[in-house]
Formats: C-alpha cells, sequence, structure tokens
C-alpha cells in the first residue's frame, strides 16, 4: 500500500462510515413516519437524474461551494465566520446597483461586478477582523450583529427613490435589471436539451484551484495552518496572529462576496426581495462535511445540493419532505462523529506501532521489510 493511499485510507473510510450511518438514521425516520426507506430513496436518485434536476443540482451546488471556501478558510485558522450570509447578500446588492445603474461593455462589466462584489464581502468581514485584533472582540459575536446590520442596510437601500425599481407586472421590487453586456451565459449541460447550468461555474473552479494553492501550496498558507494549530508557537517563529487574523477574515469575506455572483449574473439579473437567503450557513455545514478541502466540499456541496433538489419529488409521494432536513443534519453529525472514530483509532495504531518499536529496539520500518 503506497503512502499517500495510507493517508487517504482513514477519510475515505470515515466518510463511508458516516455515509452509512446517516442512511441507517434516515431509513428509521422513514419507517416511523410509514414510508418505504427504498422506495423514498428510489424516487429521489430517479427525480434527480432527470436532466432540469441535475442542472439546479450542479447550479445550486456552485452557490454552496463558494459559501464553504469562505467559511473553511476561516476554519483553518480556528475562526468562525458565521458573517458570510450578511457579506454575500450585502455583496451581491452592491455589485447589482453597480452593474444595474453602471452599464460597461461586456467582459469589463462582469470584471467590475466581481469586484466590486469581492471588495464589499471583504471590507465587511474585515470589520470583524479589525475588532478582533484590536479589541479582542470574538468574529462569532460581531459578525453575527454584523448579519443584522447588513439586512438592515440591504432593506434600507432596496427601497424605492433610492436603489430599488418596481418590476413589472409585479409587486417585487429590486435593482435595475443588468444589461446583457453585464451578464454571463449558461453553458449547455447535455447536448439536445435546453438545461444549462452557471457560467460562473468557472469562477467556483478558480477559486476552488486558488484555495488549494494558497492554503497548501504557500507561506501564507503555512502561516495559516500554523496560526490554527498554535498560536504561540506562531509567533514564536515569526508570524504576526494580528495580521494573519486580519488578512484571513478579509480573505474568507472576498471569497463570501462571490456566492451570489452566480445567480445573480446568470439567472436574476437584479437584486430582489426574492433573492436566494440563507446560503452563509449553509455553508458552514458543507465546509464541516467537506473537511475544509475543495475536493471535498465539492462532493459535500453536490450532496447537499441532490438532497435540496430531490425533496422536491417527496411531497408529490406523500412523503414529508422535511425527512432530507434531517438527512442532511445527520449526515454532518455523522461525519463529525465518524472522522473523530477514525482519527483516535489511527492515533491508537500509531502508538502501538511506536511501542512496538521501542520495545523491540527495532524500527517498523525494518521490521515490516523483513
Amino acid at each position: 500500500m503506497t503512502a499517500a493511499l495510507k493517508r487517504l485510507l482513514p477519510g475515505l473510510l470515515a466518510a463511508v462510515l458516516a455515509l452509512v450511518l446517516s442512511l441507517i438514521i434516515t431509513s428509521l425516520v422513514l419507517l416511523v413516519s410509514g414510508a418505504q426507506p427504498l422506495f423514498a430513496f428510489g424516487q429521489m436518485i430517479s427525480y434527480g437524474a432527470q436532466p432540469d434536476s441535475i442542472a439546479n443540482i450542479i447550479n445550486n451546488a456552485v452557490t454552496y461551494f463558494l459559501s464553504a471556501l469562505a467559511v473553511a478558510i476561516g476554519f483553518r485558522m480556528k475562526l468562525f465566520n458565521i458573517g458570510v450570509d450578511g457579506q454575500y447578500r450585502l455583496a451581491a446588492m452592491v455589485a447589482a446597483v453597480v452593474a444595474g445603474f453602471v452599464p460597461l461593455p461586456p467582459v469589463l462589466s462582469q470584471l467590475v461586478t466581481i469586484l466590486v462584489a469581492v471588495l464589499v464581502g471583504g471590507l465587511w468581514s474585515g470589520i470583524a477582523g479589525l475588532l478582533k485584533v484590536t479589541r479582542g472582540v470574538s468574529e462569532v459575536i460581531s459578525t453575527i450583529m454584523l448579519n443584522f446590520i447588513a439586512t438592515g442596510l440591504v432593506a434600507y437601500m432596496l427601497q424605492r427613490g433610492r436603489f430599488a425599481v418596481q418590476a413589472a407586472g409585479s409587486n417585487n421590487i429590486g435593482t435595475p435589471t443588468i444589461p446583457p453586456s453585464g451578464r454571463v451565459a449558461g453553458l449547455p449541460l447535455i447536448p439536445g436539451t435546453n438545461t444549462t447550468i452557471f457560467g460562473l461555474i468557472i469562477l467556483a473552479v478558480l477559486a476552488g484551484v486558488g484555495y488549494q494553492i494558497l492554503v497548501n501550496r504557500s507561506r501564507f498558507g503555512f502561516d495559516l495552518r500554523a496560526t490554527g494549530l498554535s498560536a504561540s508557537a506562531a509567533v514564536a517563529s515569526g508570524v504576526s496572529v494580528k495580521r494573519m487574523t486580519l488578512t484571513t477574515m478579509i480573505i474568507s469575506g472576498a471569497l463570501a462576496g462571490m456566492v451570489g455572483l452566480p445567480q445573480l449574473l446568470g439567472a436574476s439579473y437584479t437584486y430582489s426581495l426574492d433573492f436566494p437567503a440563507g446560503l452563509g450557513f449553509t455553508g458552514i455545514a458543507i465546509a464541516l462535511l467537506g473537511r475544509n478541502n475543495p475536493i471535498g466540499i465539492a462532493f459535500g456541496a453536490l450532496l447537499w445540493a441532490f438532497l435540496d433538489q430531490s425533496s422536491l419529488i417527496l411531497d408529490l409521494n406523500g412523503i414529508p419532505k422535511e425527512i432530507v432536513i434531517i438527512t442532511q443534519g445527520t449526515v454532518v453529525l455523522c461525519v463529525v462523529i465518524a472522522y473523530e472514530v477514525v482519527r483516535r483509532l489511527t492515533l491508537r495504531q500509531q502508538q502501538r506501532a511506536v511501542g512496538r518499536e521501542l520495545a523491540t529496539d527495532v524500527p517498523v520500518a525494518e521490521g515490516a521489510a523483513a
């Protein structure tokens, strides 16, 4: 067995164990509610495999993925940015105002809109980082309060006479519609069908690659992970914990600013009262599900989006769709428990290997080779 496979095996075992446990618990809940688990799962898989469902799953997963990345980079430094929800909504609102009121040529318009969203999200999250490094305010408390303030600011700006206009033939209000030159066209999913996915899926892929390089292949990432493991040890090695805290919160907010862009530029073209909310809190669960790894987060986002989409068929079959919410919560809890169990078993195995080496005074590798 190669060294790389040995490192991956505990994580794979934990993921499989968590999935099995969550399926067992969900099956028990279905039985208690009077539904047949195999029938319910079959209906969910059949509905989720339809072309339109696949497109919706991927589109939802794109936003979930970006939200989870914003949370994950904070987790790597033991920072809990619970304000992603407010950061992305405020960023999307301001970006929609700029794109709607200031028409620009293609490409330049999209770049300016993305830049505005990133800057607003980063600056809003930076407030929490600044409070933490200068006044010692917990980022959990400050980001929760900033969520409420962001909600109030969006509500204030989204009024007629300020930055909102009345939608034609509707009681809904929103920012001026983004002109075609500022939109991002969808990408075809299946040839011969009308199903498309967000064109900004490319932005999500680039964000994931950038996250991986920044966290695991750069000096900044090493300092970030070192600070998260032990702030005192990081200080001893010359790392400024305050600078790392502020910078990480700004980067987390910048990623959060991207969350609403796929929907804004690829589907709604305006920020209105019905713009998707709550994506920041979903990102927390998916970041835990993916263990702060971009590949794990991608699979977690797809799983979460699949459960969201496939729940729509349950009501039609007389099965409460709230079962899916139970499944989602169970998956997260099982993942946390499974990884902890596997971690302890792996640690115990390593301790036994070291004990055998010390008892026999023969290196483990040499004994295994013999």
